[in-house]
């Protein structure tokens, strides 16, 4: 497919069809935009547009990061000193829990789906808007009453069961604000059910006329896949809290031993959902990473319909291996076999990503862009979090690795390094779409450097120590362990400096970066087609799909760097046909 590229226009004619006056071109009149259309606080509180309600996300789930970060610094000063420094022990355990809690229900599960999904699937698609706005709006407002609640319980009395609630702790013993964080996740969880909901329907109905599921971007069958889990786990979730609270104000017997209770139940049910859980955080990544990789290397994903079934495939395993996180648990030794093996299993689809991703960069035109960076970024961690997953997996290994700083490692690399690498590069890559500028390239690629060795450095040296046997959650320790946590330490402090130079520099470009053409990295989809920012309809006209996903031309591999930031790239004028909201017909 040729891509025609078209410099935007710049002379108008005035508003009632007369030409310049004097000879001289006049301005071209300013395009309303999203962000344009009414800018009254209640214009924005009571929005409907999927674009509005993604940015209303991004501002509430920074907060919630800014919170759970900063229970992690606590955490990680006092473990410099074996003996404890500055909290006392039920502080501390106060403190990760508050950092597990916030971290992993109200920005690693909602980060991407309810930020750059809300925004770009109707984008990617060809459609106006998701397939219920309102419902979409309602699960924002639901998300700051269940985060708000959660905050309340943090700073009124705290939480000390760590962000898995275990029983019958959390159910008898605990005395911190356990009810009220419960009920603040339980509605976040329902928050998360309405988005995923409102992005099945959407993908399988409003599809623009030819985009034909093989047709899609990766990132919309990664958020396809993502929604199936949110659909099919999150109510188990909810009401395995639910019993919880119910045993804990009513003191029925569901999990507690003490009243006739199995705490192993407990952990069958929480886990059950909280393993796919782990891929609503990392599968949005994982499309992102596709779209950064085909941008970047200027050709279509190699292998294109098996990495679109990979995220499927990830999303099915995730459901049937959640019995690994229980091999020291009264589960039967049989059960636990099985559980090893499909646990092995669920890594080839990862795997299949991986490589395919390798394999498109071979021979790419590939600029080092920001967010390419954060896509090779995302690869080195991910894998490292895989290939130790695999430690886990293992019977024998695992009965030495539970409950040990080793497992805290691997789940920071594919959570916080994956998931967390995955949303930034994301962010920078659409930043231009989202907010109509750019942002500065330089301190962009500096902090993405910074942050792969600060997250190295932190949680590598944890590798170390939980193999060496000691054991997380612990707040004194043995005094030869003291090294290692002081690396760890120490490289928190580098990635929190990889972390503030991007909210500066983003910040900054709001008002002073520079203005954003339509497609300033030169890729193809959709969402590229339209101005930035988008229009509040999205297109003016719906369009037809005639090309394939990622159809990139030899043209375009031969850009020159200047072109690619001041022109725009489109698909050619015969390949694009459009017709009129009335004249569309369904989906392909």
């Amino acid at each position: 497919m040729s891509i025609a590229l078209k410099r935007t226009p710049t002379t108008s004619t005035p508003p009632g069809g007369g030409a310049a006056t004097d000879g001289l071109p006049l301005a071209a009149p300013v395009r309303e935009n999203y962000l344009t259309s009414g800018q009254t606080v209640k214009s924005w509180l009571l929005t409907v547009d999927h674009k509005r309600i993604a940015i209303l996300y991004m501002i509430s789930i920074s907060l919630m990061f800014f919170f759970g970060a900063a229970a992690a610094g606590a955490v990680r000063v006092e473990l410099t000193s074996p003996n404890g420094q500055i909290l006392s022990s039920e502080t501390y355990n106060k403190m990760f829990s508050a950092h597990g809690i916030l971290m992993v229900f109200l920005f690693l599960v909602p980060s991407i789906p309810a930020t750059l999904g809300n925004f770009l699937v109707p984008l990617m698609i060809g459609a106006r808007d998701l397939a219920f706005p309102r419902l979409n709006l309602a699960s924002w407002y639901i998300y700051m009453a269940g985060g708000l609640m959660i905050l309340a319980s943090l700073f009124l009395g705290g939480v000390d069961t760590g962000w898995t609630f275990y029983t019958p702790y959390s159910s008898i013993y605990a005395n911190g604000n356990v009810s009220l964080a419960i009920v603040g996740i339980f509605l976040a969880g329902f928050s998360s059910i309405f988005t995923g909901l409102n992005f099945i329907v959407t993908i399988h109905k409003m599809r623009a006329p030819g985009m034909t599921w093989f047709r899609l971007p990766l990132f919309i069958w990664a958020m396809y896949a993502t929604s199936v889990i949110i659909i099919l786990g999150t109510p188990v979730v909810a009401i395995t809290l639910l019993l919880v609270l119910v045993e804990r104000m009513l003191h029925l017997g569901i999990f507690s031993p003490e009243l006739g209770g199995d705490p192993v139940l407990f952990q069958h049910m929480f886990w059950f959902y909280s393993h796919p859980a782990v891929y609503i955080m990392i599968l949005p990544s994982l499309g992102i990473v596709s779209e950064l990789i085909s941008a970047n290397s200027k050709k279509r994903i190699f292998g294109y319909s098996f990495v679109a079934l990979s995220s499927i495939a990830i999303a099915v395993f995730g459901f049937i291996v959640w019995g690994h996180h229980m091999f020291v648990t009264t589960q039967s030794m049989y059960s636990s076999m099985v559980f090893s093996v499909i646990s092995f299993l669920v890594a080839v689809p990862s795997a299949v990503k991986v490589f395919n991703w390798i394999t498109t960069m071979y021979k790419g035109s590939i600029e080092f862009t920001a967010h390419f960076i954060y896509a090779l970024s995302f690869i080195g961690l991910f894998t490292v979090g895989g290939l130790t997953g695999l430690f886990l997996s293992s019977l024998a290994m695992d009965v030495h690795l539970t409950a040990t700083y080793f497992v805290i490692a691997h789940f920071h690399y594919i959570m916080v390094g994956g998931a967390l690498s995955g949303y930034l590069g994301g962010v920078h890559f659409w930043w231009p779409k989202m907010t109509g500028r750019m942002y500065p390239e330089a301190p962009a690629k500096l902090s993405a450097i910074i942050l792969f060795i600060g997250f190295n450095l932190t949680f590598f040296p944890q590798f170390i120590v939980g193999y060496l046997g000691m054991p997380r959650r612990y707040h004194f320790y043995a005094p030869e362990y003291q090294i290692w946590q002081v690396l760890s330490s120490a490289g928190a402090s580098v990635l929190a400096v990889g972390l503030f130079i991007p909210a500066a520099y983003l910040l900054w470009s709001l008002k002073y970066g520079k203005i954003a053409t339509a497609n300033p990295w030169g890729a193809v989809g959709l969402e590229w087609m339209v101005p930035s920012p988008p229009p509040t309809e999205n297109f003016e006209e719906v369009p037809i799909v005639t090309w394939e996903a990622y159809e990139y031309s030899p043209h375009d591999a031969l850009l020159a760097e200047d072109d690619r930031h001041d022109m725009p790239g489109t698909p050619s004028e015969s390949q694009v046909k459009t017709q009129s909201k009335a004249e569309a017909g369904a989906p392909a």
